[in-house]
């Protein structure tokens, strides 16, 4: 039986994309870059540090990485707060030692209940991203529309509250989003996110407040998505990194500068038998005179300049 015509009609059917979010084009048709000093890739790294409640309720699912037992299941629980407790401080040596700067993701209860933790960060002058409330605090499709803007509205201005900072950007917890994330996004001053995965580049997105950046961050090099769900060993991370890197080198020498962006979670990387395995990453990438590392902020101003 043949299809009804109105199968394939729908609102904005047309070349491109069907929405108004971003403009669609290719990647190689855009304009250059060009990383200061001219070098080839900007290194982003991204430190993911998470607060998952002990009693989370895992609605409307369950973020990824969390509480997987019956309450109380401390045996994760007691984990995560490893990576925030200890292998945070092996990523901050490691990054010292390879001249990496970081850009750290956190949750506003974490940066509530570990002010330490916080001190450190603000301390080494590293850049803040707003991680959400915590892991269980989700933005997720049918959410109730207030009870969204509150929950962005409360984790961002708490966080500028308790860092003293602008804090520019976003990630949403488990990088999950109702169809208003965005506009609630730039309704409280954030200037880029990090949810949407569709490109190498920054690209211009189009909210009912004004525009946002959205900044790609690789959900297929990160550590837990690898290690976790792919069931990957350390040495295949390590591998998978660096493969991209040789990748998109070449690809850059040709087209002009890419973005080799790495999220990492220190209760996975940071841990005593994984750690060496990010040290080689960060030794093998830094040790490339094309690299420029730098912050999420960084990355996306250089980027803006040249583009405008």
């Amino acid at each position: 039986m043949a299809l009804d015509d109105n199968y394939l009609q729908y609102p904005q059917r047309r070349y491109g994309m069907d929405h108004d979010r971003y403009t669609w084009s290719m990647l190689a048709d855009r304009k250059p870059v060009t990383w200061p000093g001219g070098k080839k890739i900007a290194l982003w790294v991204n430190v993911a540090l998470q607060f998952f409640p002990l009693n989370q309720r895992g609605q409307p699912f369950k973020a990824p990485g969390g509480m997987t037992m019956p309450y109380p299941d401390l045996r994760h629980f007691t984990l995560r707060d490893y990576g925030n407790r200890v292998g945070i401080y092996r990523f901050f040596q490691a990054f010292d030692q390879y001249g990496v700067k970081p850009t750290m993701a956190i949750n506003t209860r974490l940066a509530e209940r570990a002010p330490y933790l916080l001190e450190q960060i603000l301390s080494r002058g590293d850049e803040i991203v707003c991680h959400g409330w915590h892991m269980d605090a989700l933005h997720y499709g049918g959410q109730d529309p207030t009870e969204e803007a509150e929950q962005v509205e409360r984790a961002v201005t708490r966080l500028r509250q308790l860092s003293g900072r602008a804090v520019r950007g976003w990630i949403s917890p488990a990088r999950n989003e109702s169809e208003q994330t965005p506009d609630l996004l730039a309704a409280n001053g954030i200037e880029y996110f990090c949810d949407w995965v569709n490109d190498d580049m920054p690209y211009p997105f189009t909210t009912r407040n004004g525009v946002l950046t959205a900044m790609p961050l690789s959900m297929e090099l990160e550590d837990r998505f690898i290690l976790m769900n792919n069931l990957h060993s350390e040495d295949a991370y390590k591998e998978q990194v660096i493969d991209a890197f040789d990748f998109l080198l070449e690809e850059a020498q040709r087209e002009g500068g890419r973005i080799l962006s790495l999220s990492i979670h220190p209760w996975m990387l940071g841990q005593p038998h994984r750690i060496g395995r990010l040290e080689q990453v960060l030794a093998y990438i830094t040790g490339h005179n094309s690299v420029w590392s730098a912050t999420a902020g960084e990355i996306l101003d250089a980027f803006n300049v040249q583009q405008g």
